[in-house]
């Protein structure tokens, strides 16, 4: 069985899709005995010198030869999205006759790419949303375009009409399709993304990454992952403003992203010696950064709920730690956390609630690990091999109706 992924974003990219796909299509080969093809792009922040076809742990890289200019100017951005999406139509129409064809969301309109493959080699077309278009546009802080917008619902609505199979992170998310995209609720399966849990899994908070950043003895609220423009990061340097005489409580930030420089500036700005920004880490140490916080942080903009989803909530699970999630209550973050009663659920933009609760698990820590052991307990409903074997099942259902 031959699949054919589209999406720009793909090792050694470091973006939260382009990493989930790396790991779903090298496990469909590896595990589940398919033949893979991604039709990706080049990397935006790597100076590797990459081939336009290789293979890599049994998958078929083909790379669209887009431009790879610096994405936090729309300019960039768009010409990015553009010159790949033309690319990647161009290969896709050349690319060995697949089975089934699954189109992710990066860039929005690549599905449009998908689907021309598929239609030319009779394959069926398969719609997985990482995001749902145009909602998420409205994050956008230097372009905004009514006409863009609408390009984008009609791109979306027609896309989500022509799939054999739309595949939702969540419950909340399926909503969203169906009644805002006109998706037929029978088409939609709802696979959510996943942690390694032999790779994530909880670990002493006294490890070489805590005493290397002089954090073994002080309480440690963390957000790990993407720094991007989804969440509402703000309100932590509010809550660290808050809590200026607790030095025993500090707020890290592990990773980076768009708004990362930005929070740094009011930080520095504000003299928060109890914020700490440090680099992206590399995959081998992530669990010792996670196992480092003794709470997780989790956010996002309100009116997102359902749009995205962020992946970080399953890794902060098979961490064993509990976490404060400032999100809104109708969204498959809250719904984890609150059926398996493993942290708090806090606002968007409550910085006052989300200062609280640290302080409270702070203050009683048997309560947060109770928590922790429950949300590692979670986890595993969502560990990777279980989920992989969820798509496995859909797209092999799919393209034996074909």
């Amino acid at each position: 069985m031959h699949a054919c992924f589209f999406n720009r974003s793909y090792w050694p990219d470091l973006g939260a899709t382009g990493q989930l796909l790396t790991e779903l299509a090298e496990d469909l080969v590896r595990t589940h005995g398919w033949d893979v093809t991604v039709v990706a792009g080049y990397p935006l922040r790597s100076n590797a010198t990459l081939p336009a076809s290789e293979w890599r742990n049994g998958v078929h890289i083909v790379r669209a030869a887009g431009s790879t200019l610096d994405p936090k100017q729309f300019a960039g951005r768009a010409t990015n999205y553009l010159t790949y999406f033309a690319s990647a139509a161009f290969n896709g129409l050349r690319i060995r006759k697949p089975d089934v064809v699954v189109a992710l969301t990066d860039p929005p309109i690549i599905g449009l790419a998908a689907l021309a493959a598929a239609r030319k080699s009779g394959a069926p077309f398969v719609f997985l949303c990482e995001d749902i278009f145009p909602e998420v546009a409205t994050l956008l802080e230097d372009f905004h375009s009514g006409a863009v917008n609408d390009a984008l619902t009609q791109v979306n609505r027609f896309l989500v009409r022509k799939a054999r199979r739309i595949i939702a992170l969540g419950d909340t998310m399926k909503r969203r399709l169906v009644e805002g995209k006109g998706a037929d609720p029978a088409k939609v399966a709802v696979i959510h993304n996943w942690a390694d849990c032999s790779a994530v899994a909880p670990g002493p908070r006294d490890n070489p990454f805590a005493r290397r950043h002089g954090l073994v003895d002080r309480f440690v609220a963390l957000h790990a992952g993407n720094i991007g423009l989804s969440q509402e990061l703000e309100i932590v340097l509010h809550a660290a403003e808050q809590l200026r005489d607790r030095p025993d409580i500090v707020f890290v930030f592990v990773g980076d992203g768009a708004k990362k420089k930005d929070l740094q500036d009011i930080a520095q700005r504000r003299d928060l010696r109890n914020v700490i920004f440090l680099p992206y880490q590399p995959r081998e140490e992530m669990d010792q950064s996670y196992a480092t916080a003794d709470v997780s942080l989790i956010s996002l903009k309100r009116g997102l709920a359902g749009v995205i989803v962020p992946s970080k909530v399953y890794n902060v699970l098979a961490s064993g730690r509990p976490c404060v999630a400032a999100v809104e209550g109708d969204c498959e973050v809250a719904d984890i956390i609150e059926r398996a009663d493993c942290g708090y659920v806090v606002g968007p933009g409550d910085a006052t609630a989300l200062r609280a609760r640290v302080v409270e698990l702070a203050a009683n820590r048997d309560r947060a690990a109770a928590m922790g052991a429950r949300a590692r307990d979670a986890a595993l409903a969502f560990d990777r091999p279980r989920q992989v074997a969820a798509y496995d099942a859909l797209l092999r259902e799919v393209a034996a109706r074909c």
